[in-house]
């Protein structure tokens, strides 16, 4: 027992399927103690009146980098550029606003929205910053464009391009410098503002992808250490091969992430079985072999610590996926299900690879709003992969009436913190056969990210669960419990709720 103060939590309507018509909820030492009507409330220390707000169980984001996300918020924000002339002209405003010294960090500009698909060079980019050092991340930040200053940190690592569109392993080593140009209280100030945003938005927990390429151990460190503070809980993943007893001392959930297995679809890095359909011919680019894969994932069980990889194209996940087969004859299927090991993005998977997620219990960590950006005609995924392919990728809802535990998430900053609309663009996908409902895709935004954590007393709004939950202002209305996010039948969008209040494991981190 502890002498927090005790909680009730009055006129709302809960969102709770052990008391669907509960308006009232006792919050005692961190975890929910009753729901039921405020009629049959019993004592508490305080009461906090809800005047009719909708309480859900509190968001989880099961993929974010919190050093980006918030840098993005402060940084030059390039998603709206049409052309090569107007990122150069944003680079030249937004530079103009920083000291000499300074890095500039742009994010989010997407040469395949462009007639044409030329980007700035390096020399261009140096000449409109003022002689700054320029660093962009492409959308998909596998890739980035960098000013002649960095580019040199890249000269005959693979990857490396003199046009300065660097990617892979040039890209890590001039993302590496930019990063590493920010001091520790710079670095903090962002990591705080990227997680005060995820709480003003209904998230209580997020999930820290880090790692060689992504991010330093320092980095690492810095965002486990908020973690609670008045801020969501941080589960840290360090993604890097055959180091579970590092990401362990770490204090990480596990060594998983980020780990490459693949590149990306917007860089055409994600490694495929068959071409991409714009290229020269390449199939990207794969650094994880079946036996490597294995011997992480075994590791990862002799640590304690979950294992996974980052694997976009169907033949990096096919590879990892006969790791987890040769794991399993080596451990046991029912050891390998227990450890739930995870699988980041899963972008181009097929029946037979979905049947092996089930068979080894392996949570697949998703990003819905990748194909609401990228999905549909004339977009990314049809460019690098043709109509057919394209049509096939994020069959996120075929995975959730198979059997595959989801955990839904945002990649912010290749993403918005918009965890709603993480829930919207499961249940209205591109192609409708990969549709989900609402409240299944709720429930992989919620309770579907604890779970990937290996927290099984959260995400429900049920007595005995972990009180962490937000409280919304619906203009929209409800349906079914929740707020009312699909278009009606004229194709209005409904307004989106607004979050008052985000409460974790009692305490409260967002009031609005």
């Amino acid at each position: 027992m502890t002498d927090t103060p005790s909680v009730i939590y009055v006129n709302g309507r809960f969102y709770s399927a052990a008391d669907p018509r509960a308006t009232a909820m006792l919050v005692r030492d961190g975890k929910i103690a009753w729901l039921g009507a405020r009629a049959d409330a019993p004592p508490a220390d305080r009461t906090v009146d809800l005047a009719d707000g909708l309480v859900t169980p509190a968001f989880v984001d099961a993929h974010l980098h919190a050093t980006d996300t918030g840098l993005a918020a402060d940084g030059l924000d390039l998603s709206g550029v049409a052309s090569a002339a107007q990122l150069l002209e944003a680079v030249t405003a937004f530079a103009a606003t920083r000291p000499a010294d300074a890095v500039v960090h742009g994010y989010k500009w997407d040469e395949t929205l462009w007639p044409e698909q030329t980007p700035p060079t390096a020399e261009e980019l140096e000449k409109a910053a003022g002689g700054r050092r320029v660093y962009l991340s492409q959308a998909s930040v596998h890739s980035a464009l960098v000013s002649t200053s960095l580019l040199g940190a890249a000269q005959g690592v693979p990857g490396y391009a003199s046009t300065g569109w660097v990617r892979e392993q040039a890209h890590h080593a001039v993302r590496a410098l930019a990063l590493g140009a920010l001091t520790p209280a710079q670095r903090t100030a962002a990591q705080r503002a990227a997680l005060s945003q995820a709480a003003s938005m209904g998230i209580a927990a997020v999930h820290e992808c880090g790692g060689p390429g992504t991010s330093s151990e320092t980095d690492f460190a810095s965002v486990l250490a908020l973690s609670g503070t008045g801020l969501p809980q941080v589960f840290g993943y360090w993604g890097e091969l055959g180091a579970a007893e590092k990401a362990r001392d770490l204090g990480a959930a596990g060594a998983a992430g980020d780990l490459y297995a693949d590149g990306a679809l917007g860089s055409r890095t994600a490694s495929l079985r068959h071409p991409y359909a714009d290229g020269d011919g390449g199939t990207g680019e794969a650094f994880v072999s079946a036996e490597q894969a294995a011997e992480h994932l075994l590791d990862c069980m002799r640590a304690g610590v979950q294992g996974g990889f980052h694997a976009i194209g169907d033949a990096a996940i096919e590879t990892v996926l006969e790791g987890f087969a040769i794991a399993a004859r080596q451990a046991g299927v029912e050891t390998l299900r227990q450890a739930r090991h995870r699988i980041e993005h899963v972008e181009l998977i097929d029946k037979a690879m979905i049947a092996r997620m089930v068979e080894f219990g392996v949570v697949a960590s998703v990003q819905p709003v990748f194909d609401a950006l990228w999905g549909g005609a004339g977009r990314m995924y049809e460019q690098r992969l043709g109509l057919e392919r394209s049509m096939a990728s994020n069959p996120i809802g075929t995975m959730h009436a198979t059997g595959v535990h989801l955990a839904f998430g945002s990649d912010s900053p290749v993403t918005s913190l918009d965890p709603w609309a993480v829930v919207l663009a499961a249940a209205a996908p591109r192609n409708p056969r990969h549709r989900m409902n609402v409240r299944a895709a709720f429930a992989a935004s919620t309770r579907g990210g604890w779970r990937a954590a290996g927290v099984d007393d959260a995400g429900v709004l049920a007595p005995g669960a972990s009180a962490s939950f937000a409280v919304w202002d619906t203009p929209a209305g409800v349906r079914d419990g929740l707020p009312v996010l699909l278009p009606d039948v004229d194709g209005a969008e409904p307004a989106r709720p607004v979050c008052r209040r985000t409460v974790l494991h009692g305490a409260t981190i967002f009031e609005g």
